[in-house]
């Protein structure tokens, strides 16, 4: 793991440029000019104190892919790099990126406070799996700005939220809750899959973490399954107000012979950073919980980290374009409600005109006047796009969410989420928009002929 100035270094580069050259000068071995695929399970360790010192965390160099992987390496610190943060863990899964992230933070008889309209697989984790640990989740309605503050007591370590929440887009006023947390001594924890460090950077408006499933924009192709997590390094867990709330930062860790995680890799720490939270989820957390991703994933997800930027403008400029020609649509019989922040009547479109002045991403939702069966039709009816379970792949996608994503969820958490029994949720790819618009009115057409069919 690179600390410090190695892979913060040129300031002065524009995102296209780092996206491309952050982390990476050249592989200190061969020279290769694209970061090589390490595929090895161990690494040689150049004398006995050289070993015993990386075990101790005396000396930051590889031991076993578990932990880290040279491949991961240069992928972390382009992302660290990307979202402004100090440093950044690898996973298998953007699920795993959630809960390591999480676990690091809490214990038994912790709670969290979260937003209701997240994805469903992450309400399910904190719903219904961390209480099986012992942490209890308390949701609000994100916009119900009291409803933090009144949820928060002495056991709460974290607040979380999605910056686009997937798959009702309304934005995370991530400024706002920041300060929430930051009064209480809680750090903030935000998933920014859908808008990817390109559109926002959630660390300059007070994050604390950052996590993402790599699986979606930044891999960009549907090929490979992975997240990251991002610390900002600004959260000082031995401040006085966190001493007390978070005993795993400030007590000594008998695994490493009595290290303490906030006073010994924390705010002045000799690395020249605070990695105080970072590590922690690293060498406790991956090291026994093992969300540990293929190097070869790592490999795949770094050519895609390449054209970002590319990728996402198009995206953006065929969201907009797709959500327009929905609007138009709107109240003339099929499509009751079309959910985009970045449209102009959006009770959205002023937070994200401030955290995503480029565009709210490229996932949207609309809702068909027919319902369940008009929601199913619509997208057996469509070609071009895809049927899948994902997002943030370069072909466009389409789902059922109250069939398929969210079946799990109640009427009433459904409803929470901006999800009805019609709703259909897109994931507008980088294809011609015009052939995007025109499955969508096919499929549209399709419904509609079924509908005076069985009338």
């Amino acid at each position: 793991m690179t600390i410090g100035p190695d892979y913060l270094s040129h300031p002065e580069w524009g995102f296209n440029t780092r996206q491309i050259h952050a982390g990476y000068s050249g592989d200190p071995a061969t020279g290769a000019q694209t970061p090589p695929l390490y595929v090895t399970n161990s690494f040689h360790f150049p004398s006995a104190q050289s070993a015993a010192d990386r075990f101790a965390l005396k000396e930051l160099g590889p031991i076993y892919s578990r932990l880290g992987n040279p491949t991961s390496e240069f992928l972390e610190n382009r992302l660290a790099n990307l979202e402004g943060g100090v440093g950044a863990l690898l996973t298998s899964s953007g699920q795993g990126a959630i809960t390591l992230a999480l676990l690091t933070l809490a214990r038994q008889g912790s709670n969290i406070v979260a937003s209701n309209s997240i994805y469903g697989g992450t309400y399910n984790l904190l719903a219904h799996t961390l209480p099986r640990y012992g942490v209890e989740t308390r949701f609000v309605t994100p916009g119900d700005y009291d409803s933090w503050q009144e949820n928060t007591d002495e056991n709460t370590v974290a607040y979380f939220g999605e910056v686009v929440p997937n798959p009702r887009g309304d934005i995370l006023d991530i400024e706002r809750i920041a300060q929430t947390a930051h009064e209480n001594g809680i750090p903030l924890v935000v998933d920014s899959t859908v808008a990817t460090p390109y559109l926002c950077r959630p660390i300059a408006w007070g994050a604390d973490i950052v996590v993402h499933s790599a699986t979606k924009y930044l891999g960009g192709h549907g090929s490979a399954l992975a997240g990251v997590i991002v610390d900002a390094g600004n959260f000082d867990y031995a401040a006085d107000g966190a001493r007390a709330r978070f005993p795993g930062f400030n007590t000594p860790d008998p695994s490493y012979h009595g290290l303490v995680y906030a006073r010994d890799l924390g705010v002045g720490c000799p690395l020249g950073a605070n990695l105080a939270f970072i590590l922690k989820a690293r060498v406790e957390g991956q090291r026994d919980l093992g969300f540990a991703v293929s190097p070869f994933t790592v490999f795949t997800l770094g050519l895609g980290v390449d054209t970002l930027s590319l990728r996402i403008e198009r995206h953006v400029e065929n969201a907009r374009a797709v959500a327009e020609h929905l609007a138009g649509l709107r109240g003339k019989g099929q499509i009751t409600e079309v959910r985009y922040s970045s449209l102009p009547d959006s009770p959205y479109r002023e937070l994200a005109e401030k955290y995503l002045p480029r565009g709210a991403g490229a996932v949207l939702n609309f809702d068909l006047a027919g319902g369940y069966p008009a929601g199913r039709a619509f997208v057996d009816a469509l070609e071009l796009h895809s049927h899948v379970a994902n997002i943030g792949d370069v072909r466009s996608l389409a789902i059922h969410p109250a069939s398929t994503t969210h079946s799990q969820l109640s009427v009433e958490e459904l409803a929470a989420q901006g999800i009805g029994a019609g709703t259909v949720r897109l994931s507008v790819g980088i294809e011609d928009s015009a052939d995007i618009i025109a499955d969508i009115d096919r499929a549209l057409a399709a419904v509609a002929a079924d509908a005076t069919a069985s009338a």
